[in-house]
C-alpha cells in the first residue's frame, strides 16, 4: 500500500546501503509466498477464465520471475521488481490484476477506472493494453484502453465515455493532462504500476507527472514497479511511492545481459558499417532482426537504403506520427517485415517473440541502453544473436563498461557461426 502523499514531496533522499545477514536479505528478496513455487500456472489458483486464456496462449509454465513475485501481487502486496528482460515481468502485473478485479457485468454506475498502469514510451503502453485485452479474453467485461500522446486528445475525451474503462495503460504527460480536465476519475484506483520504473522516474518531467497522477489517487492502493535495471538513486525513489514493498531481485547484475544470447563486435571504420550490415544480412539466418541506430535521420537513411538494395524493412522512431509507429509495430509484431531499423525508442520492453538478432549498427549510449537493446533478442529465455560495431574511441569505452559490469566476454565476430547456437533449430 503507498505511503501518505506528503512523503513524496521531497525526492531527494538516498538510501543508504546496509549490510544484512544472509538469511535476512534472503527473506527480503523472497517474501512470505515464494515457498510455493508454482510448476504450473494452475498452482496459482487463477479464475478459470484466466487460466483459460493463459493456456489458450501456449503458456505451461511460469518463468522464474513470475514464480518469484505472482504469489505475492495477487495477495495484493506492493512490488519492487528487478529481473533481466524477456522473463515476463508484464504478465506478473497483468495476471495479477486480472486476478483481482472484482467487476460486476451487469454495473452500470462506472465511476473510473480501477487500474492505472504509467509506460514511458507510447509503444509500450500500446503493447502492455494489447497484453491485458489478450489475458482478459475470456473476461469479456473488463475494459483496457490505452491514453497516449499523439493521438488527438478530443478522440480520448470520447473514447473514455464511450468504452468507460477498468484498466487504464499511459504515458504519463496525456493522462495527467485528462486528469487535470477532469475526464478521468481516479479516486476509484485499486492497482497503480509503473512499467521500466527506472526511465519513468529518471527523467525529471515524467516523474513530475507520474507524482501528480499519484497523488490524485487514493491512498490505499496496491503499488507494483518493475525494471530490467535499478540504479539506486532511482531504487530510493521507488520507495518512496511504496509502504513496506516486497523486494524481489530475480538475478544479480551480472546475469542482466541474458542466458543464451551469444554477444560479439565487430571493429571497423564508419564508413565500412554499410557494407558489412549488408554481408551479416546476407549470411546470417534470421527471423526477424532489429538493427539500433543512434539518431532519426541515420534510421531513415539506412531504411531507405536496405529497401533499395531488396532487404525489405521498417523504421520507427519519435518523429513519426503515433499512428505510424503503432501501424509499423504492428506489421512487423504480425511478421509482415523481417528487418526493423529503430532508435532507442524501441529499446525498451517492447516484445516481439520471433526476434532473434540484435545489431547494434550505432553503439548504444551507455551500458543500461546495451542491455535493453540486446534484449529485444532471447526473449523468454530463447537464443538470440547481437552483434556491435565498434568504430571510435568513445566505442569502446562503451564495449568495455558493459563487459565490465555485467562480468561477460564480448568476443570478436568470427568468420562463421554456427547457426544452431543463435537459433532454436
Amino acid at each position: 500500500m503507498s505511503k501518505e502523499a506528503e512523503e513524496l514531496v521531497d525526492y531527494e533522499d538516498v538510501d543508504e546501503t546496509i549490510e544484512q545477514p544472509e538469511t535476512e536479505l534472503e527473506e527480503k528478496k523472497k517474501g512470505h509466498h515464494v515457498g510455493l513455487h508454482a510448476s504450473g500456472f494452475k498452482d496459482f489458483l487463477l479464475k478459470k477464465e484466466l487460466y483459460r486464456a493463459i493456456t489458450q496462449c501456449g503458456f505451461e509454465h511460469p518463468s522464474e520471475v513470475q514464480q518469484e513475485t505472482l504469489p505475492q501481487a495477487i495477495i495484493g502486496s506492493d512490488i519492487l521488481c528487478q529481473a533481466k528482460s524477456g522473463m515476463g515481468k508484464t504478465a506478473v502485473f497483468v495476471l495479477s490484476i486480472l486476478q483481482q478485479l472484482e467487476i460486476d457485468p451487469e454495473e452500470n454506475d462506472y465511476k473510473g477506472p480501477q487500474v492505472i498502469v504509467i509506460s514511458h514510451t507510447r509503444e509500450l503502453a500500446f503493447q502492455t493494453k494489447n497484453e491485458f485485452v489478450r489475458f482478459s479474453k475470456f473476461l469479456p467485461h473488463i475494459r483496457a484502453m490505452e491514453i497516449i500522446g499523439g493521438i488527438p486528445v478530443r478522440d480520448q475525451r470520447k473514447d473514455l465515455l464511450e468504452k468507460k474503462p477498468h484498466i487504464i495503460v499511459a504515458t504519463p504527460g496525456r493522462l495527467n493532462q485528462l486528469i487535470n480536465e477532469k475526464k478521468i476519475n481516479t479516486k476509484e484506483v485499486k492497482h497503480f504500476i509503473i512499467d521500466e520504473c527506472d526511465r519513468v522516474l529518471k527523467e525529471l518531467s515524467m516523474r513530475r507527472d507520474v507524482q501528480k497522477i499519484f497523488l490524485s489517487t487514493p491512498y490505499d492502493k496496491q503499488v507494483m514497479m518493475f525494471t530490467a535495471t535499478l540504479p539506486k538513486e532511482v531504487k530510493s525513489v521507488c520507495k518512496k511511492f511504496m509502504s513496506n514493498p516486497i523486494e524481489i531481485y530475480v538475478d544479480d547484475e551480472t546475469k542482466l545481459t541474458l542466458h543464451g544470447l551469444r554477444q560479439h563486435y565487430v571493429e571497423l571504420e564508419e564508413k565500412q558499417k554499410t557494407q558489412k550490415l549488408m554481408d551479416l544480412l546476407d549470411a546470417l539466418e534470421f527471423n526477424q532482426v532489429v538493427i539500433f541506430v543512434g539518431t532519426t535521420k541515420r534510421a531513415e537513411a539506412l531504411n531507405d537504403l536496405l529497401n533499395e538494395v531488396n532487404f525489405p524493412s521498417l523504421t520507427i522512431h519519435s518523429r513519426l506520427q503515433q499512428k505510424d509507429r503503432i501501424e509499423r509495430y504492428q506489421k512487423f509484431k504480425d511478421f509482415d517485415a523481417r528487418i526493423l531499423v529503430s532508435t532507442d525508442v524501441f529499446g525498451r520492453g517492447i516484445d516481439i517473440e520471433r526476434v532473434n538478432i540484435v545489431i547494434n549498427y550505432d553503439m548504444p549510449e551507455d551500458s543500461d541502453s546495451y542491455l535493453h537493446r540486446v534484449g529485444r533478442a532471447g526473449r523468454f529465455g530463447t537464443k538470440g544473436l547481437t552483434i556491435t560495431f565498434c568504430s571510435s574511441k568513445n566505442d569502446s569505452t562503451v564495449l568495455h563498461e558493459v563487459q565490465e559490469r555485467f562480468e561477460v566476454n564480448i568476443t570478436e565476430l568470427p568468420e562463421t557461426i554456427d547457426i544452431s547456437s543463435y537459433m532454436n533449430i
